[in-house]
């Protein structure tokens, strides 16, 4: 069995519990053993067990209940979100995006305040007046999209939203300067009926029209 062979040792005690883990020796839900058992199994002392688990626990894979014992609570340490999202294609995240922007269409329509409908409108208009600028049309129109996500009034969504706000920047703005065609009348008219939609208080409606301009983002991007 592996052991710890250089510092620093909780970290390394830490890996080999988690790729452990990861080998199936514990199941989901399972008990692992006492501090006295893995402390020998690691070559380390009981203390830097315990750190080691404090780690795991602080990424999500073990929990110590107290008077219980210690339970692995996921398979693998999540990845930093930030490293997924560099990483994606670009189509990952609009397809991601597809998901979250329809079921918040939705869910503003039916939630929305009347200050969340100002909001949203006062954003479609300003959409509408940053089509000569490349980079100024692109940030008006994340924030148009923005308004419509916040007035679902669902905190995980919005900040789903925000994290993919960097990446999708970057390839709306490269896109745009491609086409050298954007905000047309067309466009904006789609925008505009998503809003409609929203006031109206159809979710359906609200959801369906996202969807199909965001596909229609996808299939440009592609």
């Amino acid at each position: 069995m592996a052991q710890v062979r250089r510092a620093p040792l909780a970290d390394q005690a830490a890996e080999l519990l988690l790729e452990r883990v990861r080998a199936g020796e514990w199941a989901l839900g399972e008990k692992l053993p006492g501090e006295t058992t893995l402390a020998p199994q690691l070559g380390v002392g009981r203390s830097t067990v315990r750190e080691a688990i404090r780690q795991l626990a602080g990424r999500g894979v073990l929990a110590s209940r107290q008077g219980a014992g210690v339970f692995v609570t996921a398979l693998d340490a999540p990845e930093d979100w930030d490293a997924v999202l560099r990483r994606a294609g670009i189509l990952a995240v609009i397809e991601a995006r597809i998901a979250i922007e329809t079921e918040a269409a939705a869910l503003a329509a039916v939630r929305r305040t009347p200050a969340d409908l100002r909001r949203i409108r006062r954003a479609l208009a300003d959409r509408a007046a940053h089509r000569s600028d490349i980079e100024s049309h692109v940030d008006a129109d994340t924030t148009f999209h923005r308004t419509v996500v916040a007035a679902a009034h669902n905190p995980v969504l919005l900040d789903l939203f925000d994290s993919f706000t960097p990446r999708l920047r970057e390839a709306m703005v490269e896109m745009l300067r491609i086409r050298r065609e954007f905000g047309d009348d067309a466009d904006h008219d789609a925008h505009a009926d998503q809003v409609q939609a929203i006031a109206g208080r159809d979710e359906g409606a609200a959801a369906a029209r996202s969807r199909a301009h965001l596909l229609a983002l996808r299939d440009a991007l592609a």
